[in-house]
């Protein structure tokens, strides 16, 4: 472990005191009893802060309801578990012979959440300042790209405000399958609306993308395309 924790420790460019924390932070609850569980619950929290900090630092103009999304674009798993890849940390999670076979080092959900007890760790082992300079490096370059994405609506909210300026009943979306092995579930969508006889399919890594594709397609449809 010693040897696997210097890695890490290079990687994060950060030096742990308590290498105990560091080791709790990288254990699934399928590998042992002192899992990283109450980690990712801190974790979380600080994420959420700091990453609002950062947002209403860099975005003096935005709106709470744009702070809001930005924040929870920001946060959400697939964001954290690209975080995570990008250190490689699948490489140091300690899961159980189950969660091994099934390939949960590739998961999303475990790599969000093991990112989120890192966090966690990293402040309770060294403070905030710590914690604060490495969630802002790295989220900095989707912390700067926020402002301009939140400038145009996504398809989801476009097609949302589109309705009710119609007076018709909100979109409806449903979850038509879900493809691939777990860690690399395609999800596909379908939207209908009442202005229309048919639904369209959306497809995505997620529920949420999948939703915003099919949203996007009942845009062009209509003729509200960008």
């Amino acid at each position: 472990m010693a040897l696997q924790l210097d890695k890490l420790q290079r990687k994060l460019g950060y030096q742990f005191s308590n290498s105990e924390l560091a080791q709790q932070a990288l254990t699934h609850r399928s590998a042992n009893k002192l899992n990283n569980e109450r980690l990712e619950f801190l974790g979380d929290s600080l994420l959420g802060f700091i990453i609002a900090e950062a947002l209403y630092e860099i975005h003096p103009e935005a709106s709470e309801g744009e702070l809001s999304r930005m924040r929870a674009k920001m946060v959400n798993k697939s964001s954290l578990a690209s975080i995570a890849r990008s250190l490689q940390l699948g490489d140091f999670v300690q899961l159980g012979s189950g969660e091994i076979k099934s390939g949960g080092m590739h998961r999303d959900s475990i790599l969000a959440d093991t990112v989120e007890a890192v966090i966690a760790a990293i402040y309770l082992d060294g403070g905030l300042p710590p914690c604060r300079k490495l969630v802002r490096q790295w989220s900095d370059k989707s912390l700067q790209a926020q402002g301009s994405s939140q400038k145009q609506k996504d398809s989801k909210t476009r097609l949302q405000e589109l309705m009710q300026a119609r007076g018709s009943a909100l979109p409806e979306y449903e979850i038509n399958e879900v493809s691939g092995p777990a860690h690399q579930q395609v999800f596909h969508v379908k939207c209908k609306i009442e202005l229309l006889n048919q639904a369209e399919l959306g497809s995505g890594d997620n529920k949420r993308d999948a939703e915003q594709e099919a949203a996007r397609k009942i845009l062009d449809v209509l003729g509200e395309s960008n």
